[in-house]
């Protein structure tokens, strides 16, 4: 019978502003390392908490976030498979492919196209990159510290 590891109660908003951030740059290449700085812990220490405090590890907490937003994408915008890939964090089409038909059981094109018969309505690619690209300048413009300006 395994034991539940106890979070540390002083951990757990070290732990939130990690989890936020893989929402908010879930497209973005975030390794284990980078996380575990966010959360002000080793990495292994993070790895054992963050699964503790969420019932899942970081990196499946990540992979879900980035199969969910490609979901969105394939069902209410016109692009296609490689360009929902990329913009979700993805390198290989072929990972992308993997994960996806993993947690949504069927593959990206047989869920674009159950979405398109079930009549979605589209959002134009080219406004999808527009915002994206607005998104990214916003935070990259953000004052050392975090702070809003």
């Amino acid at each position: 019978m395994a034991t539940r590891y106890a979070v540390p109660t002083g951990l757990l908003p070290h732990l939130r502003r990690a989890r936020d951030l893989m929402d908010l740059e879930f497209a973005a290449p975030l390794d284990l390392d980078r996380l575990a700085r966010e959360a002000a812990t080793s990495k292994y220490h993070f790895i054992r908490c963050f699964t503790a405090a969420y019932g899942e590890t970081p990196m499946r907490y990540l992979t879900r976030r980035r199969i969910e937003r490609a979901q969105d994408l394939l069902r209410a915008t016109n692009l296609n498979i490689t360009e929902t890939c990329h913009l979700v964090g993805y390198a290989s089409l072929g990972t992308f492919s993997t994960r996806f038909r993993e947690l949504v059981g069927m593959s990206p094109s047989e869920y674009q196209r159950a979405q398109v018969h079930a009549g979605a309505q589209h959002i134009p690619g080219c406004v999808v990159f527009m915002l994206g690209m607005q998104r990214t300048s916003a935070i990259s413009e953000k004052p050392p510290g975090g702070a809003a300006p």
